[in-house]
């Protein structure tokens, strides 16, 4: 009987280690989503990575520092200050030494620079404006991306404009008309998010050609636009047009719409700021309403540090979803990162795509690796077939690939 009872005890034991087992791989094959306040490291060989790489690519980043200036004033000075009605009209800041972060499986295996700091993150921050129009399309506020704009937006009031309206403005507009001519009633938000607009017209002191003007002055007025949809265009003007569009959809601060439905639900600080242009401000239900700014041409955007950075990206790695809640839908993730014939290399802004072979962003990383990308260079790479996230700031533009090539050979068996 007492050998019946130990052979009892002894399988009883194995099995409860292999279950136990079992629910250890299981746990273990879970994504990890890092909670508020904290970020779990690892050593990159606790993860099956090769240190060495990993090392080796963190001296890459530090190595290949931006040229550029510090002093983001100056720098816009000496860059885009120089295009016509190329004044400031937002704050810029002095920013840090090359920063940046290796997330691996949702875990940190690499860290440099001062990752607390707000700098200005330029251009990623039309990922994070094209984030808001997700969620406006997914709470039914814009019913499709192939609307028409002009439907959805009223003649808006400039705030802070003298109280009489002087004689020889008389007969003038009073508002600002985003889409009143034959050509911007055409537009719908998909060409604003894919920036294949040629929208026309001025906003906040700045005319559409003054953003990358053409090198022929006479093109700057009377050039004939593109049907919309046709010819992709980097186009900041443009982008604070689809800003102020949004704002009026959802009649409030876009700041508020992103942290209360993304930046609050991924755990981000309560240190990133959004801002926009002094003289962006209009009257919404009463209320005066700073219009955002799309990236840091002519100062603004967003100023945030690296850790919140690559919290939007391991969301948009996990196609909208962070810790089994999905905070914008996957098919708007997966809109996003579809190219169009216009522009092979690009998907929403600012989704920075793989997928053309024969013009990839990004030669040494996969097809389905796509980048968050602003000036700086400010970037989120995102890799789900490697389960990789990347944040690097300050780094040179055409040293990324060789900072993720050493990232992906960490990985190599």
């Amino acid at each position: 009987m007492k050998y019946k009872i130990a052979y009892f005890l002894c399988c009883f034991f194995i099995f409860s280690l292999a279950y136990a087992q079992k629910n250890k791989q299981v746990a273990s094959s879970k994504p990890y989503f890092p909670p508020t306040h904290t970020w779990e490291e690892k050593l990159p060989t606790d993860l099956g990575l090769n240190a060495e790489k990993v090392k080796e690519a963190v001296a890459f980043a530090i190595a290949n520092e931006s040229k550029n200036p510090r002093n983001m004033e100056i720098n816009h000075y000496q860059t885009f200050g120089k295009e016509p009605f190329g004044f400031g009209i937002g704050a810029f800041a002095e920013r840090g030494a090359p920063t940046g972060l290796i997330i691996y499986k949702g875990y940190i295996v690499a860290k440099w620079g001062d990752l607390w700091r707000n700098d200005m993150t330029h251009s990623v921050t039309k990922s994070l404006l094209s984030t808001t129009i997700g969620l406006a399309v997914d709470k039914g506020l814009i019913r499709s991306v192939n609307d028409t704009v002009a439907h959805y937006i009223p003649p808006i009031e400039p705030y802070g404009e003298p109280l009489l309206h002087p004689a020889d403005q008389i007969g003038q507009s009073q508002f600002i008309h985003l889409f009143n001519t034959p050509h911007n009633q055409g537009i719908t938000w998909e060409h604003l998010l894919r920036q294949t607009s040629d929208w026309e017209g001025t906003l906040w002191g700045k005319p559409d050609w003054a953003d990358r003007p053409s090198s022929n002055p006479e093109e700057w007025y009377n050039r004939k636009r593109n049907p919309a949809g046709t010819v992709y265009e980097y186009n900041d003007v443009r982008v604070n047009v689809l800003a102020l569009a949004t704002t009026s959809v959802w009649r409030k601060p876009l700041p508020q719409v992103l942290k209360t439905y993304i930046m609050d639900e991924i755990g981000a600080s309560s240190a990133w700021r959004w801002t926009g242009y002094r003289n962006a401000w209009i009257v919404l239900d009463g209320q005066a309403v700073q219009s955002v700014s799309g990236g840091g041409h002519w100062g603004g955007g967003v100023f945030i540090n690296a850790y919140d950075m690559a919290r939007f990206g391991l969301l948009t790695m996990h196609k909208g979803n962070w810790n089994g809640k999905q905070l914008i839908s996957e098919n708007w993730i997966k809109q996003a990162t579809t190219p169009t014939t216009a522009q092979t290399g690009y998907g929403y802004m600012n989704y920075f795509l793989n997928a053309d072979e024969k013009n990839k962003h990004l030669p040494s990383a996969p097809a389905t690796a796509f980048s968050h990308i602003g000036n700086g260079t400010n970037a989120i790479y995102v890799d789900s077939a490697n389960e990789l996230v990347v944040v690097a700031r300050w780094i040179e533009g055409n040293a990324l690939d060789g900072l993720i090539k050493r990232v992906l050979e960490a990985k190599s068996k």
